[in-house]
């Protein structure tokens, strides 16, 4: 790390981790003029803006929904002012390493739903991929626009000692968390203008535009200005603040289940002059609720005939059905092999080591160093269910050595990642915190990547889980020209 002898960052001190706004060259990455602003700035004054902000995102309504917290159902996800760091060159290698993996799968997906040539050569367990609770048999032989299943990707990244980065988990059904991302250059240009003012910082602007762009190329055969449409769950979803953003910056209705009709195989909106014809639905609904008459009969949420009308081809659906099946931690541990199978190049962005529990290799190596380990539940997300070792107590080692015994196939393990750090305004001053990054790729004939993403951070001193479920909170990050 580079040493900053004086200022705010002066008595900073990054622990040994890799540090995303001193670590490294810093001339090389072009971050010298941001470190020296942000060394320049006076503590207190600091954590006041610091204060404010977080008052004005509230005051805004930018927030997510915790519903098992009866006190406090609306939150703001937690900001930190200090911007996380990305220089040109190192966003060059992970813009390559993203459209390389959405690149693969979507062949992927586009291969298990139709000759499965990749189960046939035993490339991917034939059973993990069939038996998958999110394989859907009704997408076999369906066709999709552009052969594009994963229209909206967001993949999990962390940058381990080392400095290099590695995927942690891809997100191909409803990535959420883009429009912290939009919302936080927002906040930083109004709150902050004498750290970011003509530094260079690539703009996030574009997201919503691009985004509707992508929607409108998958849109059926011979329809040339297609009706896009948002389906959200409603009010009650953590994630509605999101579907608001994304409504208003593409400007399309945001609809639910109720606002949508089948008629003949078609989709259409209610309004008040009458039904108007959908040909494009950005859904935030997952496959299990879209269509009661397809998959939960119980469901509320979704459209009933919708199914039918997808697979006529007569509206199309981002992110396609069945796109979970690619998203699960078990086949992640697969996904260097899929990019060797399909593209005949190694991955960019390396996984972080995995062993599979439902290999018996991976079953036995868990289990004689599980505390050593990250213990993971293949289909869990938002931090639940994990169990890490080394700050496991001796009772839970023993309830996880279990449930990997009952259930081996539910569970992978993965060594402990030193995550990187970045400097975090704190009551006790400007602490070292963990982080990750989530960057968002749109697809619709090409794709095209969100300079910089969703950096998230673990605001509790010493843990590693940054997901804001887990009182983690967000940072700016700014991708430098």
């Amino acid at each position: 790390m580079t040493q900053v002898t004086s200022g705010l960052l002066a008595k900073y001190d990054p622990a040994g981790f890799f540090d995303e706004v001193l670590g490294g060259d810093l001339a090389g990455r072009g971050v010298i003029p941001i470190a020296e602003r942000l060394a320049a700035l006076e503590l207190r004054a600091l954590q006041q803006r610091a204060k404010d902000a977080e008052r004005e995102l509230f005051n805004l309504g930018i927030t997510f929904l915790i519903l098992s917290d009866r006190e406090a159902i609306d939150r703001i996800l937690p900001f930190d002012v200090i911007p996380r760091l990305i220089s040109a060159a190192e966003w060059r290698h992970l813009e390559a390493g993203v459209k390389q993996r959405v690149t693969a799968l979507n062949l992927f997906l586009h291969d298990v739903y139709h000759d499965q040539r990749i189960l046939k050569d035993g490339v991917v367990p034939a059973e993990l991929i069939l038996e998958h609770p999110c394989y859907v048999p009704a997408m076999r032989d369906i066709d999709v626009p552009h052969d594009t299943y994963v229209h909206i990707l967001g993949i999990d990244l962390v940058r381990d000692a080392e400095g290099t980065f590695r995927v942690l988990e891809d997100n191909c059904r409803c990535p959420s968390g883009v429009s912290y991302v939009v919302e936080n250059r927002h906040m930083m240009q109004r709150a902050f203008p004498d750290l970011i003012s003509n530094i260079g910082v690539r703009s996030v602007d574009n997201y919503g535009t691009r985004l509707h762009a992508a929607l409108c190329e998958i849109a059926p055969k011979g329809v040339d200005q297609p009706r896009v449409v948002l389906l959200s769950p409603g009010t009650y979803n953590s994630a509605y603040f999101e579907h608001v953003f994304l409504s208003r910056e593409m400007g399309v209705p945001l609809v639910e289940g109720g606002d949508l009709v089948v008629r003949d195989d078609h989709v259409y909106m209610k309004t008040t002059d009458g039904l108007t014809a959908v040909e494009v639905i950005y859904r935030r609904i997952g496959d299990d609720f879209l269509d009661p008459e397809a998959f939960r009969s119980d469901s509320m949420l979704g459209v009933p005939g919708l199914m039918r009308a997808y697979a006529k081809g007569n509206v199309s659906l981002a992110n396609a059905i069945g796109t979970g099946v690619s998203d699960d931690k078990a086949v992640y541990a697969y996904m260097p092999r899929i990019i060797r199978y399909y593209l005949d190049e190694d991955a960019i962005l390396p996984n972080v080591e995995t062993h599979i529990c439902r290999e018996q290799t991976g079953l036995d190596y868990t289990l004689s160093r599980l505390k050593d380990l990250v213990v993971k539940p293949v289909g869990e997300a938002g931090g639940y269910g994990i169990t890490i070792g080394p700050k496991a107590t001796s009772e839970e080692l023993a309830a996880c050595r279990e449930r990997l015994l009952a259930d081996p196939a539910n569970y992978i393990s993965q060594p402990v990642v030193p995550l990187s750090v970045c400097p975090t305004v704190t009551d006790d001053g400007i602490e070292p915190r963990h982080v990750d990054l989530r960057p968002f790729a749109v697809t619709g004939r090409q794709t095209w990547v969100l300079p910089g993403g969703l950096t998230r951070v673990a605001l509790r001193k010493g843990t590693l889980i940054v997901n804001s479920s887990q009182g983690g909170g967000s940072k700016d990050t700014w991708v430098l020209g």
